[in-house]
C-alpha cells in the first residue's frame, strides 16, 4: 500500500446500528486519490438512482485525502459527500478546513461512509481504530457552540476534535451545513440535513497513530519548498495573512462584479464599508488560520457598540460578507458578522442563506412577497435588522417565510409562484456565490459547468480574468475560457482529492503536487498524471449526475445573466454569451454536444469502463 494514507475506510450503518471497517482498495488510491474521487466511486457503485436524499437511501460520505494532515502546506481539510437534498445537481459535496480532517486519520481512518437513519439521535466516537455509537439525546437541540462544549465535557478532554450540526440541521433545513471546531463550515449543498435526517449529532475523534510518507527526508524538503512559495506569493504571502479573504470586495467591486440587490448590478459605491481593509481596522480582535495553515487568513472579531455589540466569533469572511452585505443591500460590517455568528449558532451555509434572504427582497420589493407572507417583516433591501431576524427564522423554521425559505430556492419558488422563480440566483438550484457573472464571462461558464451547482471554488475563474493567475484574460471575452475552465476543473478536482486547502493553488502547480505526492506514496506522479486524474473524477463525477437526467439543460446561468445587460460598473450593457461557450467546452471535454454526456471513449480513455457502458445506454435513450 502507499504512504500517505491510513488504508481503512469506516462503514457505519445506523438502521442496524453497526459498524466495520473496509480496506481502502490500493488500485482505487491510485485512479481516485481521496476526497472527491474516493467519495464519486462509492457514490457511483452504491447510490441508487432516484431516492429522497432526506431519506435512510442516501450515502453520506465524510473523506481526506493522501496529504491531509502531513507537513504540505494547508492540509489541514476534510469533505463531505452525499446526494443533494438542496439542488438539482445530485451531486452534493461541502468541503472545511478547521481541525477534524487531520484527526480522523489520526484516529485511524482515511473516509467514513454512513448509511441508513438511526431510531434516535446519535453521535460517534471514535479513537484510535475503536468505534462508538452513542446516545445523543442529550444533545439534540443543543446550538453548535453548546454542542462543542458539552461533548468536550462528557469526554473530559479539550483536544478531541468534533464536526456537529446545529438546529438547522435537525430540523431539515436544506441550507444546513456541518460545523467544525464551532467556526469552520462545510458549508453548501445542504449536507447538515442529511447528517440531521440520519438523526446523526456529531462525529468526535482523537486519534495519536502516524500518517507515514514513503520518503520522509525528501517529502519534508519539498513541503519546506512548497511553503516557501506560498510566502513568497504576493496572495498567499501577502494579500491573504493581512486583510483575509475579505481583501476580495474592494478588488471586485472595482472591477464590476460585486453583485448587489440579488445580483440586480455589479458595483456600489459604499462597499469599501464592508471590505477586508475596513474590517481590519474596525472590529478585528486577531488572525486565525485552520490546523497546519501558515496563511491565517481568518479573522476573529468584536462588534464593540451599537445595536450588536458583544457579538464574537470567527470571521465574517468574503463569501458571508458578500452575501449578507451587498446583496441584501446592507452596507455595516456588524450586522453582516451578526447574521455570521448565527448562522455559525445554528449550522447553516452563510452563503445560501444570505442568497435567499437577497432574493426574498427583491421579491417583497416587486410586491411577489407581501407582509401577510412574512409574518409582518418588512424585507426591504438594506433593512439589516429584518435580513439578522430572518437567519434565525429560517434556521428555526420560524413563521411561514422562514419555513418556505428553509426550504430553498425551488421548492420555495414552486409555492410562491408569480414568477419567481425568475429572480432565483442560482445553478441547479445551488445559489450563486459573490461574483457577478456578467463582469466575469470565464467564471460564468464556470457557475454553468459546477458539478454541484452554482460554485465558484471547482474552477475558480476569477484567479486568471482579475488576479492573472495562472495568467491574465480580459474577463469580458470568451476566447480561451472553455479551456482555461477545464483546466482548473481538473486541477481543482485533484486538489480536492489530495484534500488540501484550494488557497496554495495560487502559488502552487501540478509540478508542485506531483513532486509532493511522489514523495508521499512512493509512487511517481507527473503533472499530466495529476490533470488526468482529475479529469477522471471529474468525468465520474458528471456521470452520476448524468444517470438522473442532469446534462446540457442544467448547465445555464439565471435569465438575469443571459438576458438583462448589467446596469452600472465596468461591465454596463453586458450579458453572458453562454453558449457559445458551452459548444466549445463540450467539444474540448469529450462530451456529447446535445445531452452534455461524456461520450463512452472519453470515459474508455481514462479508465471508466462501468461509467462508458451508462453513457452508451444512455445516449442510446437519448438518440431514439
Amino acid at each position: 500500500m502507499p504512504r500517505g494514507y491510513m488504508g481503512k475506510i469506516l462503514r457505519v450503518d445506523l438502521t442496524a446500528g453497526k459498524w466495520s471497517v473496509q480496506d481502502f482498495p490500493e488500485n482505487w488510491m491510485r485512479m481516485y486519490v481521496g476526497g472527491n474521487g474516493l467519495a464519486a466511486r462509492i457514490l457511483f457503485d452504491e447510490l441508487k438512482p432516484g431516492i429522497d436524499p432526506l431519506s435512510p437511501d442516501n450515502i453520506l460520505i465524510f473523506a481526506t485525502g493522501p496529504l491531509t494532515g502531513t507537513s504540505f502546506p494547508s492540509s489541514g481539510r476534510w469533505a463531505a459527500y452525499a446526494k443533494s437534498p438542496l439542488t438539482t445537481a445530485v451531486w452534493g459535496e461541502a468541503h472545511s478546513g478547521g481541525t477534524w480532517g487531520p484527526e480522523l486519520k489520526y484516529a485511524g481512518f482515511d473516509a467514513i461512509v454512513v448509511t441508513g437513519r438511526s431510531e434516535k439521535p446519535v453521535y460517534l466516537w471514535i479513537e484510535d481504530g475503536n468505534v462508538e455509537i452513542r446516545d445523543a439525546a442529550h444533545l439534540w437541540g443543543k446550538d453548535v457552540f453548546d454542542t462543542d462544549e458539552i461533548l468536550k465535557e462528557e469526554i473530559g478532554d479539550e483536544t478531541i476534535k468534533a464536526i456537529y450540526i446545529g438546529p438547522a440541521g435537525e430540523k431539515l433545513v436544506r441550507l444546513a451545513c456541518i460545523m467544525d471546531n464551532l467556526y469552520r463550515a462545510a458549508g453548501r449543498c445542504g449536507l447538515g440535513a442529511v447528517m440531521g435526517s440520519k438523526n446523526l449529532k456529531a462525529i468526535v475523534c482523537r486519534g495519536s497513530k502516524d500518517i507515514e510518507v514513503e520518503r520522509p527526508d525528501e517529502f519534508l524538503r519539498v513541503t519546506e519548498e512548497l511553503l516557501e512559495k506560498m510566502k513568497e506569493n504576493p496572495i498567499t504571502g501577502e494579500a491573504l495573512p493581512t486583510y483575509g479573504t475579505d481583501v476580495l470586495t474592494n478588488i471586485i467591486n472595482e472591477v464590476g462584479g460585486l453583485p448587489t440587490f440579488n445580483f440586480q448590478q455589479g458595483w456600489h459605491p459604499e462597499a469599501w464599508k464592508n471590505s477586508g481593509e475596513t474590517l481590519r481596522d474596525t472590529i478585528l480582535i486577531k488572525n486565525r488560520g485552520c490546523r497546519f495553515c501558515w496563511i491565517r487568513c481568518a479573522r476573529y472579531s468584536l462588534i464593540r457598540s451599537g445595536p450588536y455589540a458583544g457579538v464574537i466569533g470567527e470571521g465574517p469572511e468574503y463569501e458571508t460578507v458578500w452575501a449578507f452585505g451587498s446583496n441584501c443591500g446592507v452596507f455595516r460590517l456588524d450586522a453582516i458578522h451578526a447574521a455570521n455568528t448565527l448562522c455559525n449558532k445554528y449550522g447553516l451555509d452563510t452563503i445560501s442563506t444570505g442568497n435567499i434572504i437577497g432574493w426574498a427582497m427583491e421579491l417583497y420589493e416587486r410586491g411577489i412577497l407581501t407582509k401577510e407572507d412574512t409574518d409582518g417583516l418588512e424585507i426591504k433591501f438594506g433593512c439589516h435588522e429584518a435580513m439578522v431576524e430572518l437567519v434565525e427564522r429560517i434556521a428555526l423554521r420560524k413563521g411561514k417565510l422562514g419555513d418556505l425559505l428553509a426550504e430553498g430556492w425551488i421548492r420555495a419558488s414552486e409555492k410562491i409562484g408569480k414568477g419567481s422563480d425568475r429572480f432565483i440566483m442560482g445553478v441547479k438550484g445551488l445559489g450563486l456565490p459573490a461574483y457577478s457573472p456578467r463582469a466575469f464571462w470565464g467564471h460564468a461558464l464556470a457557475y454553468a459547468t459546477s458539478l454541484r451547482g452554482g460554485c465558484h471554488l471547482r474552477a475558480y475563474m476569477i484567479a486568471p480574468e482579475v488576479l492573472g493567475v495562472p495568467k491574465k484574460m480580459d474577463p469580458l471575452t470568451t476566447e480561451g475560457k472553455a479551456e482555461m475552465c477545464i483546466l482548473l476543473q481538473d486541477y481543482f478536482a485533484f486538489v480536492d482529492s489530495s484534500l488540501v486547502c484550494k488557497f496554495v493553488t495560487f502559488a502552487l502547480t501540478p509540478e508542485d503536487f506531483a513532486k509532493a505526492m511522489t514523495s508521499c506514496t512512493g509512487w511517481n506522479w507527473t503533472a499530466d498524471d495529476i490533470l488526468k486524474t482529475g479529469e477522471r473524477i471529474w468525468n465520474l463525477e458528471r456521470m452520476i449526475q448524468c444517470r438522473e437526467n442532469v446534462g446540457r439543460k442544467d448547465d445555464t446561468l439565471p435569465e438575469r445573466c443571459l438576458k438583462e445587460p448589467a446596469p452600472v460598473g465596468p461591465a454596463k450593457g453586458k450579458v453572458v454569451p453562454l453558449e457559445v461557450m458551452l459548444d466549445e467546452y463540450y467539444e474540448l471535454r469529450g462530451w456529447d454536444l446535445k445531452t452534455g454526456i461524456p461520450k463512452p471513449d472519453k470515459l474508455r480513455e481514462l479508465g471508466l469502463e462501468k461509467a462508458a457502458e451508462l453513457s452508451e445506454k444512455l445516449l442510446g435513450r437519448t438518440s431514439r
